[in-house]
């Protein structure tokens, strides 16, 4: 039985979507044909539709009524995670072969490493390539020859971006297929440890390196539970990937079982075989609201409270952080994998994983059955408690255990970590944001402190470096929002507040930038929204005005008396530096359209 609040937060997204989604779904109607896409070609379409294929493709595409299969990647060599995607395409022809389908690439989108780009300038454009990745899946599938799609993709904008481009070709019967994280590298606890040392100035570059290269050191996902791997738990969650297929590693023989079998479910959902299960009808209301409760459960990457947001208004529903929040008030906190934990998202995988996961919040009555899949309709999530193997070497499933082999890193609903998920609203005269509390110790949820302001995340880690940040303080970094310049995400200042906290300090950031997925210890009110170049109170923070954080009771306020407020103007800020540059200047457009990033901080108009 679906949990009482559970069904009122339900009812109240499905009531507020009621006209995007009616209209999403017309929309995706008018666009299903009967038979195979490519029979509305003309000759001369289709003639350069299988021109570079090879026979004996050539001959079914051009006579045959064989579903073709679109496939969309993300490939290349700068993300570990989408490196073995890199031999993809020829066993996905030889499954699509099997089961009588054709299958053609459709054509690659961008996708940039993030951990390259962390704390540089390229950073400025992280954020915006998600829209980029989504306009690009949709060139790639608006050729109109395919009757199904899989997209590659793994990583931290990527996935969102493909869901967005994929939803507006909701008619067609979407997989996602993952590539799986590399194995276990160096304990979290030392890597931790080596970068707290190095921004200290204790250890040196060389050193630093080091461990960070023992840390990533091969294909496949980083194993920290950041935004790609909370990807993965997403697209499982959602019923778009196959599953207990997120967490597989790279060239194993069940890695490659799994993406063929892929392949062969999305046959099976195609409307030749009779079994048509469009994307739009997987991608509704409670899919969302799923991955939502997955997100939290798992205290997944923050990065989603934006990403879900966007997904969700592609496909016409409508999500906002209040929703979010008040399902943290009744999704327990199941897992402990870094940075909330010290475990990878290998061990998650060992010591029961997302069948695991979603059993235990299935027999709570805390995610919605009665979904749609890739799976099918039959069973609703049923299929997503069972976990693939080999026998033989050949693919079967069984029962995910019963029982977690490590209650350090997961553990029923009902013995679980924390009684609530782990991100929450945070309101008052500063505006809306999240934060992520999983990994913040109860006795640092709760900071009165004055404020630090800085423009740039550079000039607070200067002035960490100068000793001038030695003192209990709310860093305000502002000017850090999508209009401004993007959005980037802040990683690079977690190591230096996390000095601070273990010296003693009351440390917090409020600001109205990102944080990475792979932020940690420190109270950091994020997404701060409005932000400053709109002229949100971020804007009237002065130095030294004391600001209050409060995570338990959702609050986050600045201590100056009302009359001042209204009479301070807000700061100004030259952002032509972060404007130009990198490529920066290519994104003029994006960053003047871009909405909110409660909204999603898309450019996209829903």
């Amino acid at each position: 039985m679906t949990h009482k609040k559970l069904s009122e937060i339900t009812q109240r997204i499905t009531e507020r979507s009621r006209d995007t989604r009616a209209r999403y779904l017309e929309r995706i109607e008018r666009m299903r044909s009967n038979g195979p896409a490519r029979k509305r070609l003309s000759c001369g379409n289709l003639a350069h539709g299988f021109a570079g294929v090879l026979s004996p493709d050539k001959e079914a595409l051009a006579e045959g009524d064989a579903p073709n299969l679109g496939v969309v990647s993300a490939y290349n060599e700068m993300l570990s995670a989408h490196q073995p995607y890199g031999t993809y395409l020829e066993p996905i022809k030889a499954a699509a072969h099997s089961v009588g389908m054709t299958a053609q690439f459709a054509g690659g989108v961008p996708a940039m490493c993030d951990g390259v780009t962390q704390g540089r300038d390229g950073m400025d454009l992280s954020l915006f390539s998600r829209d980029v990745i989504a306009m690009s899946t949709a060139v790639a599938l608006s050729h109109d020859m395919f009757d199904g799609a899989a997209c590659l993709g793994i990583c931290d904008k990527i996935v969102p971006g493909l869901m967005i481009g994929s939803l507006s070709f909701g008619h067609l019967p979407v997989v996602f297929i993952p590539a799986g994280p590399m194995t276990p590298g160096l304990p979290n606890s030392e890597k931790v440890r080596v970068r707290q040392l190095f921004a200290e100035g204790k250890v040196g570059r060389k050193e630093l390196l080091q461990a960070e290269s023992e840390s990533y050191h091969s294909p496949g996902t980083c194993t920290f539970y950041g935004t790609a791997n909370s990807n993965q738990m997403l697209m499982e969650m959602m019923g778009m990937q196959l599953p207990g297929s997120s967490f597989v590693n790279p060239d194993t023989p069940l890695r490659e079982a799994l993406t063929a079998e892929a392949i062969r479910q999305l046959s099976r959902n195609t409307d030749a075989a009779g079994g048509y299960t469009p994307m739009s009808e997987v991608v509704d209301e409670k899919a969302v609201i799923n991955g939502m409760i997955g997100l939290l459960a798992t205290g997944g990457s923050t990065n989603h409270a934006i990403h879900i947001m966007a997904i969700a208004r592609a496909a016409g529903v409508q999500v906002n952080w209040q929703d979010l929040s008040d399902l943290s008030d009744i999704i327990p906190l199941m897992c402990h994998i870094y940075p909330n934990g010290m475990a990878d998202i290998n061990r998650f995988q060992a010591v029961g994983g997302m069948g695991y996961l979603m059993r235990e919040l299935r027999a709570e009555g805390l995610l919605h059955d009665d979904v749609k899949t890739i799976m099918g309709s039959e069973g609703g999530l049923a299929p997503y408690t069972k976990e693939p193997f080999l026998e033989d070497g050949k693919l079967a499933w069984r029962d995910a255990p019963t029982e977690s082999l490590d209650d350090t890193v997961l553990r029923p609903a009902g013995k679980a970590f924390s009684p609530v998920g782990g991100m929450k609203l945070l309101t008052g005269n500063l505006g809306r944001c999240v934060i992520k509390t999983s990994a913040v110790k109860p006795e640092h949820r709760k900071v009165k402190a004055p404020a630090v302001v800085f423009h740039t995340q550079e000039a607070m880690t200067e002035a960490f470096k100068s000793g001038e940040l030695n003192k209990d303080l709310v860093a305000v970094v502002r000017f850090q929002g999508p209009k401004a310049n993007g959005m980037p995400e802040l990683h690079k200042l977690t190591p230096g507040l996390g000095v601070l906290q273990d010296r003693g300090y009351k440390v917090a950031l409020v600001t109205d930038g990102r944080m990475s997925g792979a932020s940690g210890k420190i109270p950091a009110a994020i997404h701060l929204t409005p932000e400053a170049l709109d002229g949100g109170p971020i804007s009237l923070v002065r130095e030294g005005d004391m600001i209050e954080l409060d995570a338990e009771a959702g609050t986050l306020e600045l201590l100056v008396d009302e009359k001042e407020l209204r009479e301070r103007k807000p700061i100004e800020a030259d952002l032509s530096a972060s404007h130009e540059g990198m490529g920066r200047e290519l994104f003029a457009p994006m960053r003047r359209t871009v909405g909110t990033a409660e909204e999603g901080a898309t450019v996209f108009e829903w």
